[in-house]
């Protein structure tokens, strides 16, 4: 169950991963060079509509990075598990790996225990997306509690040219209170 829902137009909350690479991922606001950032949590390993996504996800790293959008991803996986995926995806961008359930709870994702030991050794995030301005506030949010039901990044991607375009002046939607 998601015990927190992030509102959009509110902050990102300060977030940090172990990075596969080495450091930390920066999960909450995008580096100097891009306007925004797209965090996806992804639920790991076992999953190959992960697999999938992240792969494409990669195809269309040049257009994202072309419209200032930086990429990263993230899962509760452990290190070892993180790094032999992403020996499988080989990605362009930072992937993130051990989130907490704390933190899961944080971004208000659903938090699902393993079937089997084959699928996970513990709780795992699933989908969750999340555009980030370069102001640290949530563009777009997209959580879902099941693998096959996560935005379409194609549709995503045609979305962030239409914010990006200065003339069409795309406010934060879905901030009604």
């Amino acid at each position: 169950m998601t015990s927190n829902k992030l509102a959009a137009g509110q902050a990102f909350p300060h977030m940090t991963a172990p990075n596969i690479q080495g450091g930390e991922v920066q999960l909450t606001s995008p580096s100097a060079a891009y306007d925004r950032r797209l965090v996806v949590v992804y639920r790991g390993k076992h999953c190959p509509l992960c697999t999938n996504y992240l792969k494409q996800l990669n195809e269309l790293l040049p257009e994202l990075n072309a419209l200032g959008v930086e990429v990263v991803a993230v899962s509760a996986d452990s290190k070892t598990r993180a790094i032999q995926h992403i020996n499988e995806v080989k990605p362009n961008f930072e992937v993130g790996y051990d989130l907490s359930i704390k933190q899961m709870q944080t971004l208000g994702l659903y938090i699902s225990q393993p079937r089997s030991s084959q699928e996970s050794d513990r709780p795992f995030a699933e989908p969750g997306l999340f555009v980030i301005n370069a102001d640290g506030n949530i563009q777009v949010v997209d959580i879902s509690n099941a693998p096959f039901v996560r935005p379409d990044l194609s549709t995503l991607l045609m979305g962030l040219k239409f914010i990006h375009n200065p003339e069409n002046h795309y406010p934060i939607r879905g901030t009604y209170q």
